[in-house]
């Protein structure tokens, strides 16, 4: 189900490691599925399960201390392959947001068409949040997408972040791009009957 976005506030998972790739948020063996279901149990699968299925309890995901809507990543997140089955791990997971210094592209409009926010920040600003969190797991953040800020709020810092506008607009009102066009129909229909005509 699509949810509107607009204020998200919220406790934080840390995942403070660089270079995170998709074959790390989901590996290559669970590409199969053609439906999105069931893939947030699956994310980070070899970061949070041994081999016999039991999980691994120093991965933060299996820590119950760190919880939310919010996954705080280190830089350079989601390189690597195109596979949109990322996002859908992400989004399947729970998290509505995912803050980094530096998004993949590709991953980034990933997590954008499955109603996940990829918010950008400064470095400075994501290492004092991964030390906030670090002090106190009870640590949250508000993520505004109307006036596009993050605020850390143990301190108070804020920062702007920059949106496509027309993701923005989805987002705010969980249209996906099928969605977009079918609101539009008559307009675009308006559109091309005028063209015709000339």
């Amino acid at each position: 189900m699509k949810n509107k976005f607009n204020i998200i506030k919220s406790t934080c998972v840390p995942l403070p490691l660089e270079n995170v790739d998709t074959d790390q948020i989901i590996p290559a063996r669970f590409l199969k599925a053609t439906t999105k279901e069931g893939f947030g149990d699956n994310l980070f699968r070899d970061w949070r399960y041994n081999a016999d299925g039991s999980k691994k309890q120093d991965f933060v995901l299996n820590n119950p201390k760190y919880q939310g809507q919010i996954l705080v990543a280190g830089k350079n997140f989601g390189c690597g392959s195109s596979r949109e089955h990322a996002a859908w791990a992400i989004a399947g997971y729970g998290f509505r947001v995912v803050i980094s210094s530096f998004f993949a592209d590709i991953h980034k409009n990933n997590e954008l068409n499955n109603f996940v926010l990829p918010v950008q920040v400064s470095e400075g600003f994501l290492a004092r949040l991964f030390e906030s969190i670090a002090a106190d797991a009870a640590t949250e953040v508000t993520v505004d997408l109307p006036n596009q800020t993050v605020t850390n709020e143990a301190t108070g810092e804020q920062e702007k972040f920059e949106i496509n506008g027309y993701k923005k607009y989805c987002l705010e009102n969980a249209l996906d791009d099928i969605d977009y066009l079918l609101m539009n129909k008559d307009k675009i229909e308006a559109y091309e009957k005028k063209a015709s005509a000339k």
